[in-house]
């Protein structure tokens, strides 16, 4: 610890006209930067917090490279050879690698997410290295290992279909997720009552290591949450930069040539009338555009079998009357027959007028109770 309390002479880049920063403040203030980021409500791509979390990261990087200079850490010691002290130290790679996530820019995504995973494995090789918890450590390439030992980007095919092996470890995935997190939530509850009594400032030298360890080992949890999910993430990135490099061919539609605007009108009449009142616009009658959607087959009921209409059947009565004139243009003898003599009744009697047996006019040997008797009137049309 005396030989981080000499580090003054290494000055901060970001405080050159002003007094350098010793490396607990820059940890400290560092470290303070990532919880008011990582609480904000404020949009994280503002332009206020985009700035406090690059002064964040400029912090951490500098307190990195002084721990690097005076060599706190050594392989070949125990975590109990840390110093008090100095446990917070071992924080700095996972607070970079968490405020260096927090950057939005979107096209350096792949190597902002790079770089905080290069943080979180060193932190975690670090903590491995003494021991602080048990743990698996990720692959460091950040390919996800098969079971069967080979890589998942080899073949795919294989792993689109789960056999027993492959369950058995993501079974094994799954449990280690529900203890992990089982384990984060134990610590965070011990550090809530511990930081208390250490931001009091009335604990003791055990009270403050134990909150150091728990603070590391919470970081473990969140470290190795972080790289899985940036794994997944890094490879979405690089098969969105595949398809921008080679985008996939769209399927051709032909196209369909655009219409001329144009009048529509009832009759070809009314289309002279609106072609002479709107010379520079077109007219078009209904059938002329009936016609034209035909031909092109863009008709909505073409293709479709027509339905049968009332005209298909139609009415019994209109159906005689329509056979009877059929028969009369067809020069029917008996036919002929009938129409004369019903021409010739109709010249010798009157049209009546009315339906009242009062009224003048009605008369006749075929007038019954004021109305027609269509039996006698059926009789005088045959003979």
């Amino acid at each position: 610890m005396a030989e981080s309390e000499k580090s003054n002479s290494v000055r901060q880049p970001l405080n050159v006209d002003a007094e350098p920063l010793k490396l607990s403040e820059l940890l400290d203030r560092g470290w303070k930067i990532f919880e008011e980021v990582d609480s904000t409500n404020e949009p994280l791509g503002s332009n206020s917090i985009q700035v406090k979390v690059k002064r964040g990261v400029q912090m951490l990087e500098e307190a990195s490279r002084m721990v690097a200079q005076l060599d706190l850490f050594s392989r070949n010691e125990e975590l109990e050879e840390i110093a008090t002290a100095d446990l917070k130290y071992l924080l700095l790679p996972a607070l970079l690698g968490a405020l260096t996530m927090k950057q939005t820019t979107r096209d350096k995504r792949l190597e902002i997410v790079q770089t905080a995973r290069a943080y979180f494995m060193d932190f975690l090789r670090r903590c491995e290295e003494y021991k602080v918890s048990q743990f698996k450590l990720p692959d460091s390439t950040g390919e996800k290992a098969r079971p069967d030992g080979g890589s998942e980007d080899g073949n795919a095919k294989a792993n689109s279909f789960p056999g027993p092996t492959n369950l058995v470890a993501m079974a094994a995935q799954r449990q280690a997720k529900i203890e992990r997190y089982r384990q984060k939530k134990e610590l965070e509850a011990k550090l809530s009552d511990v930081r208390r009594a250490v931001e009091s400032g009335q604990a003791d030298d055990e009270v403050t290591r134990d909150f150091y360890l728990l603070n590391v080992r919470r970081w473990v949890s969140v470290c190795l949450e972080e790289v899985e999910s940036i794994d997944q993430e890094v490879e979405i990135l690089k098969k969105m930069d595949m398809f921008k490099e080679n985008p996939p061919k769209q399927p051709s539609h032909p196209s369909r040539p655009p219409m001329k605007p144009f009048i529509l009108t009832k009759d070809a009449v009314q289309a002279k009338v609106f072609g002479a009142g709107y010379p520079s616009l077109p007219t078009m009658t209904v059938d002329d555009w009936y016609e034209q959607h035909k031909k092109h087959g863009v008709l909505p009921d073409q293709g479709v079998p027509r339905k049968a209409t009332a005209e298909d059947h139609g009415d019994p009565s209109e159906m005689d009357e329509e056979e009877k004139e059929k028969k009369v243009e067809n020069d029917d003898d008996e036919s002929l027959l009938k129409a004369r003599n019903w021409d010739d009744w109709k010249d010798t009697h009157r049209r009546v007028h009315s339906a009242h047996p009062s009224s003048p006019g009605i008369c006749g040997p075929h007038l019954e109770g004021g109305a027609f008797n269509l039996d006698s009137l059926r009789r005088l049309a045959v003979t």
